[in-house]
């Protein structure tokens, strides 16, 4: 065999093998090499890890529902919605700052405007009743995809209601993603929504922030490609 009809042979070898190793990937099921349901660590920012654990240090934001309270004084309590500029509107003391103030710091600088001419000691409670500037977004095979409020502390599941659930004929139950900031970088986890729904497997908290994208079966989609070649670990980041 001369050198020529040699290096056509190896040449044909390897493209056979290459194709053939491209077909046991395209075969493969859907995230075969990650492991699911892994939940992602808390997000960056205390505004989203501190508005649904009833922490102390949640800024308050543009579009939160507040209800104030001024203990013995119903008159002086209100449910009021902070405005685009940050304030709130409350009886005696007209316009307040609350945008970008702590629960506690609200609590304070109304009492102090209070104690200012009206009261001797007011003793003032700040509930956020809608976490309405915590925002989560929802893409994919999902009935009603789109850009929801976080009225709370939220999981996975309650989530997907808010979409109106998932779109049962072209979702992929296993390919449940769901994207964070984490440490600097854009974290993303896969689960489950079967396991999830049957208690096999926990129903991770969403924050503020998150994306959530739930795949359509049989979908060839890069997040699909990226996800089976990544190596077996519940979550990966995005260069």
């Amino acid at each position: 065999m001369t050198s020529i009809s040699f290096r056509r042979c190896f040449l044909l070898l390897v493209a056979l093998l290459a194709f053939a190793l491209l077909g046991a990937c395209a075969s493969a099921p859907s995230h075969a090499n990650l492991a699911q349901n892994q939940d992602l660590p808390a997000p960056d920012t205390t505004t989203a890890s501190g508005a649904y654990e009833g922490g102390t240090d949640y800024r308050i934001g543009a579009q939160d529902l507040l209800e104030i309270s001024v203990f013995g004084i119903d008159d002086l309590s209100r449910t009021v919605r902070v405005n685009s500029n940050g304030q709130v509107s409350l009886p005696l003391i007209g316009g307040v700052m609350a945008g970008g103030k702590t629960i506690p710091e609200l609590e304070k600088l109304i009492g102090d405007k209070l104690k200012n001419g009206y009261l001797q000691d007011p003793q003032v409670t700040v509930f956020v009743k809608e976490f309405t500037s915590q925002r989560v977004t929802l893409e994919g095979a999902l009935n009603k995809p789109g850009i929801y409020p976080l009225t709370g502390k939220t999981t996975l599941l309650q989530a997907i209601a808010m979409a109106q659930g998932i779109d049962e004929d072209k979702a992929d139950l296993k390919g449940v993603i769901v994207f964070r900031q984490v440490d600097g970088k854009r974290l993303g986890a896969v689960f489950d929504l079967a396991q999830v729904r049957t208690g096999a497997a926990p129903d991770p908290q969403v924050y503020g922030d998150d994306v959530i994208v739930v795949e359509q079966s049989g979908s060839k989609s890069a997040f699909r490609r990226f996800i089976q070649s990544v190596p077996a670990i519940g979550l990966f980041t995005l260069f």
